[in-house]
């Protein structure tokens, strides 16, 4: 199955339609090229979206109540941990190579032996007149 667009419809009134033409108008898109490029951005950040008038939004940069965009202090020691795993899948990555290397080494040494190799379900169905073997 591909990715299928939808279609989305709802109403809005006169007023907010005009002022959405005018800003598909001020960024030389179409109208619908808005609506897409809002709901990518609200698919994107998980619904946690703020639309904002421009002017504010300088306000905000600025030193407003509230950052944008919003930061994140993470602990060190989240940060470490997360180093940590990084080098731990990275030698898991090396050994998962080396165990490859030698998986293809031993079938190489299998391909490459000449010698015979005798079943043991072969040895049951021998006939009598063929000598028998013997372990021990």
């Amino acid at each position: 199955m591909g990715n299928k667009n939808k279609t989305i419809s709802f109403r809005v009134n006169e007023d907010a339609f005009e002022t959405l033409r005018e800003i598909a108008e001020e960024r030389d898109i179409s109208l619908s090229a808005v609506f897409r490029d809002y709901v990518d951005t609200l698919v994107a950040h998980d619904g946690q979206v703020q639309v904002v008038a421009e002017h504010e939004l300088e306000e905000l940069r600025t030193g407003g109540e509230s950052e944008f965009p919003p930061t994140v202090t993470v602990p060190k020691s989240f940060v470490r941990e997360h180093e940590r795993l990084e080098l731990e899948a990275e030698h898991l990555r090396e050994q998962l190579e080396e165990h490859k290397q030698y998986v293809n080494h031993l079938r190489e040494q299998l391909e490459d032996d000449d010698e015979e190799v005798i079943h043991l379900e072969d040895l049951d169905a021998a006939e009598p007149d063929e000598p028998s073997f013997r372990l021990g």
